[in-house]
């Protein structure tokens, strides 16, 4: 998650397919995720779940790094950040990194602030995402606050089609 400003997944309906483009990233990187999702045997949900040992989850997302799939998903313990990465075959931690500053710093403390309100988790919004929208998996949740209200936008693939739904988390 080196660039927080591609998790806050808004989408856009392109006209002429009607398909969603996942913000800040083209139609050709969305194929490419879409494509690299399927080799993933762990849900979102399951990332985020086996993350929690690094401390509260605030925000998961599957993204390409470097060509590669990967599960990253932003921890806070106390006042600290973390990033995880999670490996989406096996479910285990495969690294944990320290966020100290930038704009990783300032999307995870945005995420902390609406966290802070929420009386659910992400993974409770993830999942109540995927189970609303039969055939699709939860690619990514983030925490925000609408109208002084916490919410997560959880946006959702099937194959090559993208859509972003928003959850209560109170």
């Amino acid at each position: 998650m080196k660039k927080m400003s591609a998790l806050v997944m808004l989408a856009f309906f392109a006209i002429s397919s009607r398909r969603e483009i996942v913000f800040g990233q083209s139609e050709k990187e969305n194929a490419q995720l879409a494509n690299a999702l399927t080799s993933a045997k762990i849900s979102l949900e399951m990332g985020i779940m086996n993350s929690e040992r690094e401390g509260k989850p605030i925000s998961a997302k599957f993204e390409m790094e470097d060509g590669k799939l990967q599960l990253s998903v932003y921890t806070m313990k106390g006042s600290q950040f973390s990033e995880v990465i999670v490996d989406h075959q096996t479910g285990r931690i495969a690294k944990t990194e320290a966020i100290t500053g930038g704009e990783d710093l300032a999307s995870a403390k945005q995420q902390a602030q609406a966290m802070g309100q929420a009386k659910s988790s992400l993974r409770a919004a993830a999942e109540t995402a995927v189970k609303a929208n039969s055939g699709f998996r939860a690619v990514s949740v983030t925490p925000l606050l609408k109208g002084g209200q916490p919410m997560a936008d959880v946006t959702l693939a099937k194959g090559r089609e993208f859509k972003t739904v928003s959850e209560k988390l109170n």
